[in-house]
């Protein structure tokens, strides 16, 4: 067996489709977010202006966090020691956990390294606890959540995107004795499309089953204290576990679930993914918990955020762009080719300073690859400016039919 021949054609099959994934080295600036620069392959470099990445508000240069980094870092040192069941639990961690039970308004949470870990870790555990359990989870869920469903060896049940009435027609085709929980998200991230959170826990309320809600987009930009859209539409104390992540909005990095506290003693009990895994740093669970702290008090980087997402899309729609609008933070805009949607990407980067990442199969369907844009409070109207005027020369430079693809 030739090994090497065998990972060429791996690689090469994702070059032959335009969707082998380049790394762009960035080097960002404390205080000047979203500015940066980028380390090129001949050694030059260039100023660019992020405007793909997921710390939403700006909060992984907020000087709270930073500080709380530091005072963390000078206290203990730079790791965590271990895992939480050996060395790996300190202050600091009990600190965040609280932070978050407030937040969400539940008993008790539980961090993990990332909120994929906590995802997979937990949804894959569940049927462990409730032996028999059904999960009806959305077509379009996260990665984290399909491997957590697709792992934890019990009965599963896809129901199409947003689609309450084929949710029921699998619910009322089970057994109305056996354990359920529908897994699905507030917000889905490549289309910024909001998930049916009311209709979704009257139907766990009729069929008896558990909610299990992913507000990894969400948390830190909506709701009054930035719990997310549970919070504000007024349907948190119906989501019996919530799943968020410390690595967008809050600018750090990790992730979580909140639940009663019976349900985070057992998945902390039992997930393999939570007992094996050393604990994140004393230092980011100190900023993560500053993060989360701040936010809930500060509702004014909120309204910024969502003012600039509102401005740039009414731009681009201006301008005839195919943008995805749903209403929240996310701003898509679909080019439907991954080699044009790679083409943009780089020309943008090398002819205007501009740094938005390509989004292809499998992130996305076939046909739906886009460039997506994140828009935060510290984008300001001459990095809109420069962004919109960028995507008005490209468009016709590429030769891309704008009607077309809108329709």
């Amino acid at each position: 067996m030739d090994y090497n021949a065998k990972l060429d054609e791996a690689i090469g099959r994702l070059h032959d489709e335009g969707r082998y994934r380049t790394f762009i080295e960035i080097e960002r600036h404390k205080g000047h977010f979203p500015h940066a620069t980028w380390k090129k392959p001949d050694g030059s470099e260039q100023p660019v202006t992020v405007w793909c990445g997921n710390d939403y508000l700006g909060m992984g240069q907020h000087p709270k966090v930073l500080a709380a980094m530091h005072e963390a870092i000078d206290a203990t040192g730079s790791g965590s020691g271990g895992t939480r069941n050996i060395s790996g639990t300190t202050v600091y961690h009990k600190r965040l956990e609280a932070e978050i039970a407030d937040l969400h308004r539940k008993e008790a949470a539980l961090v993990f390294t990332s909120a994929y870990i906590a995802n997979d870790a937990t949804l894959s555990t569940l049927p462990k606890l409730f032996p028999g359990l059904i999960i009806y989870s959305d077509a379009l869920n996260h990665a984290s959540m399909i491997e957590g469903v697709r792992r934890n060896g019990g009965a599963k049940r896809i129901f199409r995107h947003n689609d309450v009435a084929h949710l029921r027609e699998l619910l009322e085709a089970d057994d109305p004795n056996v354990p359920k929980v529908i897994a699905f998200e507030s917000i889905y991230s490549m289309d910024g499309d909001f998930g049916p959170i009311e209709e979704i826990c009257d139907l766990a309320d009729e069929f008896g089953a558990l909610t299990y809600i992913d507000e990894v987009h969400a948390v830190g930009m909506y709701g009054p204290r930035g719990a997310g859209v549970a919070e504000r539409d007024g349907l948190m104390g119906r989501l019996d576990i919530i799943n968020g992540t410390l690595a967008k909005a809050y600018g750090v990095m990790g992730g979580y679930i909140a639940a009663s506290a019976k349900m985070v003693d057992a998945i902390r009990s039992y997930a393999p993914g939570f007992i094996f895994t050393t604990s994140i740093p004393p230092a980011v669970a100190a900023a993560a918990a500053a993060s989360v702290a701040h936010l809930k008090e500060d509702q004014s980087l909120r309204d910024q955020h969502q003012t600039q997402a509102k401005i740039l899309k009414t731009r681009l729609k201006g301008l005839g762009m195919p943008i995805i609008d749903h209403g929240s933070h996310i701003v898509p805009v679909i080019v439907g080719n991954p080699v044009h949607t790679k083409q943009l990407s780089d020309m943008l980067l090398e002819q205007f300073g501009i740094y938005v990442q390509p989004i292809n199969f499998p992130t996305v369907p076939r046909g739906t690859e886009r460039l997506r844009f994140t828009p935060s409070p510290v984008h300001g109207p001459g990095e809109m400016d420069g962004l919109v005027k960028a995507l008005d020369d490209l468009w016709s430079q590429c030769e891309l039919n704008r009607a077309e693809l809108s329709a």
